[in-house]
């Protein structure tokens, strides 16, 4: 076929010409488009003989593939050529410092609420959920907290608004995390060892408390489980989280509906120059509250008290956070102070990375 060598001269002086990728692309267009050169020539073999096209053919496909060839060729180049040209006008001093950045520090309540997950998964506890706006029997009759309890008052609990004429029982804003408890036992039963950290609410603003806050809440429930088990329990809590070797508690004997007997427990301290030190000293500080299971509870939540007994425990992570590190005031745990979140933040690879199984 005439001209072949000539398209094949024409073209590839064409292609290493081209300076940039516009041009590229215009010459094969022009060379192997659907109405290049090359392709109408293609187009013409139909019309040959067959030993024609058997010398043709072959020639046409050659010079397309090298047209083809040379463009990539080409375009590889240019790219080279680029970056050659960037490397030499875009230079960078990799000895230099980097560029100060600010960086985000882990609150302290998210830090302590990971420690004592981590501690009371060692201890072989794993984490119950439950959701923050409760109803009347969960937050309250489940718990044997009678209708007459300071508890129930609107002085001391947040009630959801109900419309005129809906005599049902208002649903609240949680006042502990109890009701996880009762539900948990609902759906799994006994035996069961579960903590159950969260957001609860109750009216009251100063120093040590706020209207919302956070507490965790512990529940033992077996066939041979006696306060001595909460003892142990707790000291072995206590020991880990505040990494003192000796702490000593003291029960003291007091009330709450869902537990019999109940008590409050205070660890040993000392207060000397202001510091505050556990396991050491003479004097007492109170940080949680506890007790058996009562009866009522266990029933309500579908288990056979005759069969079953367990204890249960209660304590604030705000406060746990305050002993442990230091913080004065409770109230600027929510006042979103970058000043005070950089002091008293924690970088993250200070989380505890030991954590119990998430139950719901």
């Amino acid at each position: 076929m005439d001209g072949i060598q000539e398209l094949k001269a024409k073209y590839l002086a064409e292609v290493a010409d081209a300076g940039d990728e516009s041009a590229i692309e215009s010459v094969r267009l022009a060379a192997v488009g659907k109405k290049g050169e090359v392709s109408l020539k293609m187009r013409e073999l139909g019309k040959m003989t067959p030993e024609e096209r058997q010398v043709a053919g072959p020639q046409l496909n050659a010079l397309k593939n090298e047209i083809n060839s040379a463009i990539m060729a080409r375009k590889a180049s240019l790219a080279d050529s680029a970056l050659e040209e960037r490397l030499r006008s875009e230079w960078l001093d990799v000895s230099q410092p980097a560029r100060p950045s600010q960086q985000g520090t882990i609150h302290p309540i998210s830090q302590v609420t990971e420690e004592v997950i981590a501690i009371f998964a060692d201890l072989g506890y794993s984490v119950a959920e439950g959701p923050q706006i409760e109803n009347d029997f969960y937050n309250f009759d489940a718990l044997n907290i009678p209708p007459e309890h300071p508890a129930r008052q609107e002085f001391d609990t947040f009630y959801m608004h109900r419309d005129e004429g809906d005599d049902r029982p208002p649903h609240v804003l949680r006042t502990h995390t109890s009701p996880v408890q009762i539900r948990h036992m609902e759906k799994h039963g006994a035996p069961c060892r579960i903590i159950a950290p969260g957001r609860v609410y109750r009216s009251d603003y100063d120093q040590t408390h706020t209207p919302m806050f956070h507490q965790v809440e512990g529940l033992a429930i077996d066939k041979d489980i006696s306060m001595a088990n909460l003892k142990w329990t707790l000291e072995e809590f206590c020991r880990a989280f505040f990494e003192v070797d000796n702490v000593e508690l003291k029960f003291r004997a007091s009330h709450f509906p869902f537990t019999e007997p109940s008590a409050e427990v205070d660890i040993k301290c000392s207060w000397a120059g202001g510091q505050l030190k556990i396991g050491e000293g003479d004097d007492w500080m109170e940080i949680l509250g506890s007790g058996m299971v009562h009866p009522k509870v266990l029933t309500a939540a579908g288990v056979d008290p005759s069969e079953y007994q367990g204890f249960a425990f209660g304590m604030g992570i705000d406060r746990l956070a305050m002993l442990k590190y230091g913080i004065p005031d409770l109230r600027a745990f929510f006042d979103s102070d970058l000043r005070w979140l950089r002091h008293y933040g924690f970088a993250s690879l200070d989380m505890p990375n030991m954590h119990g199984g998430i139950s719901r």
